[in-house]
């Protein structure tokens, strides 16, 4: 995915937690007008292992700070 696609996720500063993260992402997808066919793609991936995966999945998605 190029970097001009990929909605801005800020993580610094928040809560490490899992479901936040996931909070935060799906907050950025909507703002960023993902179709539910992307969310599902990015979601199914993000929770398929580790949180480390999940930090992993999040960069490949979304230009994280």
């Amino acid at each position: 995915m190029s970097e001009e696609n990929k909605p801005k996720l800020k993580l610094v500063g928040q809560d490490g937690n899992a479901f936040m993260i996931l909070g935060l992402a799906k907050r950025a997808a909507t703002k960023a007008k993902w179709s539910p066919e992307k969310w599902k793609e990015f979601s199914d991936k993000a929770t398929s292992g580790d949180y480390d995966n999940l930090l992993c999945i999040a960069c490949d998605y979304f230009e994280v700070s």
